[in-house]
């Protein structure tokens, strides 16, 4: 990844940077599934310079990733920002500095509260009909190994285009988490179309940035 194109969030007392992000990753995710260069797969990445830091875990700036300028002008980003065009500022694309490092931002599924209560459910059940235990007894022993649903992992709301095309009147809305993880040489891995490390890449196979 050599060059790059910084966007800045601007929340006002009125609209919150949270609201800002949701609005702004829904816009670049659906700008990278329009320039995909395979199924799931983006030439494009991001990068989130100000991870982890103090009030909005995120900061207020990401980054967009190519390997060359092309990709980026292609992208058009402006485009897919104008109705934003108050709340985000894009800067020019510009060459990686030489002193960055790597890193690499992977989603990381956390199961929904319902669906960990769906599979209980269903395990409770299952194990009932075996052991010929009661099921209000199996979903007590259960309740030791209930996942963990609460995460400290930096998250972004937003909505499931698949899910709205098949059932326009269903919720769509998700939180998808993120993970940072420094590497400390370049891996050559993909990118999906939220521009995240690929889950189709192996462990000495990862999607890069940099980070500076």
């Amino acid at each position: 990844m050599n060059y790059y194109q910084e966007i800045t969030l601007l929340p006002d007392a009125e609209i919150p940077l949270g609201f800002i992000w949701q609005n702004v990753f829904q816009q670049v995710h659906i700008a990278l599934v329009e320039n995909k260069v395979g199924p799931h797969q983006s030439e494009i990445a991001v990068g989130f310079p100000e991870y982890g830091q103090n009030g909005f875990p995120l900061g207020s700036k990401l980054r967009l990733f190519a390997k060359n300028q092309a990709q980026l002008e292609k992208l058009n980003i402006n485009k897919w920002l104008t109705r934003l065009e108050d709340y985000s500022h894009v800067k020019a694309i510009k060459s990686v500095p030489k002193e960055a490092t790597w890193v690499s931002f992977s989603r990381q599924h956390i199961k929904s509260p319902e669906r960990i209560e769906r599979e209980m459910q269903k395990k409770a059940e299952l194990w009932s009909a075996k052991s010929g235990k009661s099921l209000e007894e199996c979903l007590l022993a259960l309740e030791k190994s209930k996942p963990d649903i609460h995460s400290k992992l930096p998250f972004i709301y937003l909505h499931s285009q698949q899910t709205k095309a098949r059932k326009p009147d269903k919720n769509s809305k998700f939180p998808m988490f993120i993970k940072k993880q420094e590497v400390d040489t370049l891996y050559q891995g993909l990118f999906d179309c939220y521009g995240l490390n690929s889950k189709r890449n192996k462990d000495n196979d990862i999607g890069c940035v940099p980070h500076f």
